[in-house]
Formats: structure tokens, C-alpha cells, sequence
């Protein structure tokens, strides 16, 4: 039925947002469909140019003067959207840390975009806000199982918890703190350094691909004052895990270095008994960063920094008397603002909630074994096969492989000719003085057939 002239659109929320939602769901899904279907694989052919000109077509005017409505919106610029996607869905789109989100999350997620809670103050997010807390202080002590008090933040992501890791340690030892990292570290480490007005970080070579230990202990020697390690479990290239015990006992014995554990990648491993030794030293951590929209499968934004110890985050308690009062805290009211550098925050804990509560630990481990498993069994259908050269077996779910007889201004043009096709999404990366290409295994959906066709794929191109 068509409102009256003049009356409001309907919303997603209250008591009639649900029926208001439902027909426009149905639009919505039909478009993600059809989208699908017209892409007809893991990105849409013809490169940017192509891809800016179907969006500029649909789009049209981004403001006219009368709208089109709901249903005609929904179904042309979703569908345009799903059309131009690079689908993680996808088996061949593989190239980056970017998972396919579970569509129990996804819902989730669409619930919490209906109610809106905002977590910058309890009355605007009441059961968001302990659904939060119960959430955090329960992951957090997956990281820390000894620590009594532990804790974590929810953040967008490990560039934003990376962040937030440094700004703590500089609040506990001063503006001159030495932040060292590895080579291998992730670029929002020196970033966040040079964001907080630290002394630029040191960056210590990691020719092997991870942190060793005897040039930590060189650079700790000739490091006065305060010192934040900050070490990798998963880089962003190769999925490499630094070796966390032995830099945490450097850092023991050096009195005055405290250990970030960059986790965004490999943080999960911790709850599978197959593949957390992979991490173990992980609890030896003063913070350490773990995004779910890697290995956890959830939809964008879903990261967290953890503490063994709540009174750690003290430093960010912020005071805004419209969100805070002091009073209202003293009367019991939830003080949210200290949760984050962030004002108005999205209920990210919900997607998560739900979906450990969906998969339970057992279900959530069988999705990170089995993608861990996909990755090596590419490795050996690679390193059997003449025609490609595997860099080393996979550490988590990242395979580097390249093409035996290719240079590397070849293989990046393999690379952007798939990328062009819309038939294949990998990605790059330099190891050895090398580059080569880079599979990332995040589907637990993909099947060993999956892995043939991207092979007879690559087998197909690089003969041309």
C-alpha cells in the first residue's frame, strides 16, 4: 500500500519496522541475486574504467529532483552494487585479508542497523552495551586464561586497535616511548607511532619474514627509556608468526620493554587445539590486537584489542556530562565512553555474539581447521605441479606461489590481466627479493574441486 502524499517514510525500527522491512528484504535479496548472476564470477570484467561507467549509468543523478522509491532504488543500485563486487564469496577471490562474511552474521548485522544502538552512552544502547561488556571480558580471556581481570575494546579493525595499543603504552611510560617492529610489522604500527607524536619507530630487517630474536636483543641493547615491542602473529603478506615466546622473554629480561602482539590475522588460531601452538606466547602479551572479520568470518568492522588486565584501559576514560554524568555513573549507569577514542559506535559485539552462539567453539574451530587445511592442500597441488614455484608451506591460510619460467613484470601482468577478466582476485607480495603471487584461503565453503579450477586457471594464462 503507497503512504499518503507527504507522510514520512517508514522506519526500520519500533513496533512496525519489521513489516516495514520485509517487503524491501525481499527487493534487496533479489538484487543480490540477480547482481551475482550478471558478475557471473569472484569480480566484475573490464577493469576500473568499465566498473565506473556501469555505476555512473545506474547511479544517474545522485540527487534528483523526485526519487524513484523504495523498491526501484533498492533494486537498481544494489544490484549495480553486487554486479561490481569482488565477491569473497568467491572461491578465485582470494587474494587479501577479506573474509566472506557467514550469513548468520550478516543478519545479525542487519538487526543491529534496524535498532540502531549507538554505544556512547547506556540510554542509547541498553542491552547493546552489556551485550558488549559480557562479550569482551569472554573473548579477552581466550588471550589472557591466567589474568584475572581480563579485557577488551572493540575497534573497526587491527589498524584502529594497533593504535589504541600504542596510545595505552604512552600513557604509561611518557611521549618517549621507542616503539621497535619488526619489518614484517603491519604499516598502522610506525603510523600510529608518528599519529601520537612518538619518536618514529624503529624498524628492525626481518629477511626471513619474522622477527629474530637475536636482532631484537641487538636493538633492545641499544635502546634507552621505555620500549614497546610490537610483534606479528599473521603478517599481512606470507601469514608468518613471529617467534612470540622467545621476543617475550627478551622483553622480560630487558625490564623496561612491555610486548604488543599484532594478532589481526592469526589471533584465532588460540582457540583451536590443532593450531594454537602456532601462537603460543600470546598470553604473554600486555595487549594484543585480533580482528574477527579474518578468521571469524564476520562482516566489516569486527576487531578487538585485548588486556589481561582492565585497569589497563584507564587511560581512556573520557568525562562528557550529556553522556556521562558524573551522578548518573555514581547511580549506576554504565560509563561507555572510556570504551573507545570513538563517540557514536555501532553494536559490532551482536554479529559476533550471535555467531559464536549459532557456531558454539567446536563449530568455529571447524571453520579455521578446514580453512587452514584448503591452504595446504593448494600449497602441495602447487608444489607438485612443474609449472609453479611455492615459496614455503602456508603458517595459516596464505599461499605464495608463482609461475616457474615468469619474471616478475610477467607475473604482475598475469595478475592485472585476471584482475581485468574478472576471472581470478589474487593478490602480491615480495618475499626472497621476489615477487609472487598470493592466495588468502578465508572461504570455508571452498572445495578441493575449487582449488583444481583455480590451477587449470593459472595453468591457462600463464601459457598464453
Amino acid at each position: 500500500m503507497t503512504a499518503p502524499p507527504g507522510t514520512p517514510p517508514p522506519l526500520a525500527g519500533g513496533r512496525d519496522g519489521a513489516d516495514a522491512l520485509r517487503p524491501l528484504l525481499g527487493t534487496v535479496l533479489e538484487a543480490l541475486r540477480t547482481g551475482a548472476r550478471q558478475r557471473g564470477g569472484p569480480l566484475p570484467a573490464g577493469g576500473p574504467e568499465a566498473v565506473t561507467a556501469r555505476v555512473r549509468a545506474a547511479l544517474g543523478d545522485v540527487l534528483p529532483d523526485r526519487g524513484t522509491g523504495d523498491h526501484e532504488a533498492l533494486r537498481t543500485l544494489v544490484h549495480t552494487l553486487a554486479a561490481g563486487a569482488a565477491d569473497p564469496a568467491d572461491p578465485l577471490c582470494a587474494a587479501h585479508l577479506h573474509c566472506p562474511p557467514l550469513a548468520v552474521a550478516a543478519a545479525a548485522d542487519l538487526a543491529a542497523a534496524a535498532l540502531n544502538p549507538s554505544l556512547d552512552s547506556w540510554d542509547q544502547a541498553p542491552a547493546a552495551s552489556a551485550v558488549e561488556a559480557l562479550l569482551t571480558r569472554a573473548l579477552a580471556a581466550e588471550f589472557h586464561p591466567a589474568a584475572a581481570r581480563p579485557d577488551a575494546l572493540v575497534t573497526t579493525g587491527g589498524t584502529e586497535a594497533n593504535q589504541l595499543a600504542l596510545l595505552l603504552a604512552r600513557e604509561r611510560h611518557g611521549p618517549a616511548l621507542t616503539v621497535l617492529h619488526g619489518a614484517n610489522a603491519h604499516h598502522s604500527v610506525p603510523r600510529a607511532a608518528w599519529l601520537l607524536g612518538l619518536p618514529p619507530a624503529r624498524s628492525i630487517p626481518t629477511p626471513t619474514g619474522t622477527l629474530h630474536p637475536a636482532d631484537l636483543a641487538d636493538a633492545l641493547a641499544t635502546t634507552t627509556g621505555p620500549v614497546l615491542v610490537t610483534a606479528t602473529a599473521g603478517t599481512t603478506d606470507a601469514g608468518l608468526v613471529d617467534p612470540l615466546p622467545e621476543i617475550a622473554r627478551l622483553c622480560d629480561r630487558h625490564g623496561r620493554a612491555e610486548l604488543h602482539v599484532d594478532a589481526a590475522y592469526g589471533g584465532l588460531l588460540a582457540l583451536s587445539p590443532r593450531h594454537r601452538h602456532r601462537v603460543a606466547g600470546l598470553d604473554r602479551a600486555r595487549s594484543v590486537t585480533v580482528d574477527l572479520h579474518k578468521l571469524g568470518w564476520q562482516p566489516v568492522a569486527a576487531g578487538l584489542l585485548t588486556v589481561p588486565d582492565t585497569a589497563l584501559l584507564a587511560p581512556l576514560a573520557h568525562q562528557a556530562d550529556y553522556l556521562n554524568a558524573t551522578d548518573d555513573t555514581d547511580a549506576g549507569l554504565p560509563d561507555l565512553l572510556g570504551r573507545s577514542l570513538r563517540t557514536t559506535r555501532r553494536p559490532d559485539a551482536l554479529k559476533i555474539a550471535v555467531t559464536l552462539r549459532s557456531l558454539g567453539r567446536d563449530g568455529l574451530v571447524r571453520l579455521i581447521d578446514h580453512t587452514c587445511a584448503l591452504a595446504h592442500a593448494l600449497a602441495r597441488r602447487l608444489d607438485a605441479h612443474p609449472g609453479f614455484e611455492v615459496h614455503a608451506p602456508p603458517t595459516i591460510s596464505t599461499v605464495l606461489f608463482r609461475p616457474a619460467h615468469a619474471d616478475d613484470e610477467q607475473l604482475a601482468a598475469l595478475r592485472r590481466t585476471l584482475l581485468h577478466q574478472g576471472r581470478a582476485v589474487l593478490g602480491r607480495a615480495r618475499a626472497d627479493g621476489r615477487l609472487w603471487l598470493k592466495a588468502t584461503l578465508l572461504n570455508p565453503r571452498t572445495t578441493p574441486g575449487d582449488l583444481d579450477t583455480l590451477v587449470a586457471l593459472l595453468e591457462g594464462s600463464t601459457h598464453r
